[in-house]
């Protein structure tokens, strides 16, 4: 039995799994029942729109396979999705894609179902609250994985290896290791192994003794010996020349080290973290980067992912910046605006949170009082984005903050005061933001608050 293609989208209407159909550009012509209730969008409301204005996944981005199977057709089953719902709830879901085509064979959109995979509904950590000051601010379900796996890390004392692009947060996420560790009562010492010259980048780790050279007039402790008890960071170490990467291998191996003019060797008692924004595998393979200590090195890995691919948490990073610089400027800006929300969506930050932060700081400068108008941003934000990036509607940036704001509430079983400090920003900007989302608590905590 063969079937037209509207008997096919009826049928599929009657199924339990959730079902949507676009078209060549991305836009839905389909939406089935069970999309509905897992989605809690109305059909007459998602007909006509850009798909991941509904959806509101993770994978919402460069990465969305709806998007390949289109360009490439290439199909998808069983892919685990995370995705806030209109409600601000968020659902676990797994996905299939695949090709919608006419009787000639020819391409006229994809289909995607999705099935709800939660068990309950998780718990999000929008950060590490036992340490506020770590600054992980984020509502990603990947970097919150990151996180639940921190502790366990931070228990060893084996080395760490952070690979990440620059601006990611990989230093955050070093200190982190640092203070749920044993050590974190000593010292957490940061070094840029790229910033400093070969022939001082030896001194600087492992220290002098009086005479060891010209200059050498007392001795110098190096940060080795200046971390004991604690944790060192050797951040951009895949920039050390050769001679300093077998002397690192011996740390590592043999946990000791020699300053510079000494014939005694010191025991070095620390915790070593190494980070790179380099693919060390592959400067092993280019001769660049030695063999042995990228092993001793890639012990523990994470790699934490660009802002681009996360990109639900520039609303939250927006928000704890503008409060950190309020605080710092003295000034009340009071936020941005939704247009300028969606330029900062649109874009997909080459510099990471580094560049987020400096995009809102220069804001700040040109911004007087108020709301953060585009015009306040950066030239770069000015122009139309690029064919290809992801436009933000205000709907979509006001659902991804709706959904952050009430998980975290229902955490801190609606406690205003704790929500405010957990998410790094003062208390009035969260009463600010619960009156413009529309946010109330539930019948019987506004009743004890009133008691």
């Amino acid at each position: 039995m063969s079937w037209t293609q509207e008997e096919l989208l009826r049928l599929l209407d009657t199924i339990q799994e959730g079902v949507f159909v676009v078209d060549k550009n991305n836009r839905i012509t389909f939406f089935n029942h069970a999309a509905e209730s897992i989605t809690a969008t109305d059909k007459s409301h998602a007909i006509g729109r850009l798909c991941w204005e509904v959806l509101r996944a993770d994978c919402c981005g460069q990465a969305c396979p709806l998007r390949q199977t289109l360009a490439t057709g290439e199909l998808f089953l069983e892919r685990p999705v995370v995705m806030i719902n209109a409600r601000g709830v968020k659902k676990n879901l797994s996905i299939a894609t695949t090709l919608l085509c006419d009787s000639e064979g020819n391409t006229t959109g994809a289909i995607e179902t999705f099935r709800d995979i939660s068990c309950e509904e998780a718990e999000q950590h929008t950060r590490l609250s036992a340490h506020p000051h770590h600054n992980i601010i984020t509502i990603s379900p990947n970097i919150q994985k990151l996180i639940t796996k921190l502790p366990l890390i931070a228990d060893s004392n084996s080395t760490v290896l952070l690979q990440g692009e620059s601006g990611t947060g990989k230093e955050v996420f070093a200190q982190a290791i640092h203070d749920f560790s044993p050590r974190k009562n000593g010292p957490f010492i940061a070094v840029n192994c790229g910033a400093l010259p070969d022939n001082l980048l030896e001194s600087e780790l492992f220290g002098y003794k009086k005479g060891a050279f010209t200059d050498a007039k007392k001795d110098k402790p190096g940060r080795f010996a200046l971390a004991k008890g604690g944790t060192i960071l050797l951040d951009e170490i895949g920039e050390t020349p050769p001679a300093m990467q077998v002397k690192l291998l011996r740390v590592i191996q043999e946990k000791v080290f020699e300053p510079l003019g000494s014939r005694k060797s010191e025991y070095a008692d620390v915790r070593i973290i190494a980070a790179t924004n380099k693919d060390l595998q592959n400067e092993v393979q280019k001769g660049q980067f030695r063999q042995d200590l990228f092993y001793r090195l890639n012990v523990v890995s994470i790699t934490i992912p660009p802002l681009r691919e996360r990109k639900e948490d520039i609303p939250v990073l927006v928000d704890y910046f503008i409060d950190r610089l309020n605080k710092s400027q003295r000034k009340r800006i009071r936020g941005v605006e939704e247009e300028t929300m969606t330029r900062l969506m649109a874009y997909d930050f080459p510099g990471n949170v580094r560049e987020l932060e400096n995009a809102i700081e220069h804001a700040f400068v040109m911004c007087r009082h108020g709301y953060i108008q585009p015009r306040h941003l950066p030239e770069i934000f000015g122009g139309t984005p690029l064919a290809g990036n992801i436009i933000f509607t205000k709907e979509a940036v006001k659902g991804i903050e709706l959904a952050h704001l009430i998980t975290t509430l229902k955490r801190n079983k609606w406690d205003r005061q704790k929500t405010a400090k957990m998410l790094g920003i003062h208390r009035s900007t969260l009463f600010r933001k619960m009156r413009s989302l529309g946010i109330s608590p539930p019948p019987e905590v506004t009743g004890k608050q009133s008691h």
